[in-house]
């Protein structure tokens, strides 16, 4: 395996990586909203489910947290590639929101 193909693996894990913390993130927002309407649509007491609510407010709190390691990890493994000199980098996503995301098997490396 060639060093482009090696660092080419890496930089799709940590994107995939940090694509699934940010599904996670999403996934548990939704699930408070889905708590917090569930609890007025059956005009149930606020009291109720409020132990739920703050373990999964908790858990949003912990992806957090690991988001911002990702981000830290991305900032380091970029550090290290720059001291190493290899000669490819990771090229983004471009515009946000004009273009979809990779897939897991899509790599967005070019040579430099």
């Amino acid at each position: 395996m060639s060093k482009t193909e090696v660092i080419a693996n890496i930089a799709g894990d940590l994107n995939s990586t940090e694509l699934a913390v940010d599904a996670a993130l999403t996934r548990a927002t939704t699930l408070v909203q889905s708590m917090i309407g569930a609890r007025a649509a059956l005009n149930v007491s606020p009291v109720a489910g409020t132990e739920a609510q703050a373990k999964a407010l908790e858990a949003i709190a912990a992806l957090s947290a690991a988001r911002q390691a990702m981000v830290a990890c991305h900032e380091e493994l970029a550090k290290d590639h720059r001291r190493l000199g290899f000669g490819v980098y990771a090229d983004g996503f471009g515009d946000k929101g004009k273009e979809k995301p990779p897939t897991q098997g899509e790599r967005l490396l070019r040579a430099v």
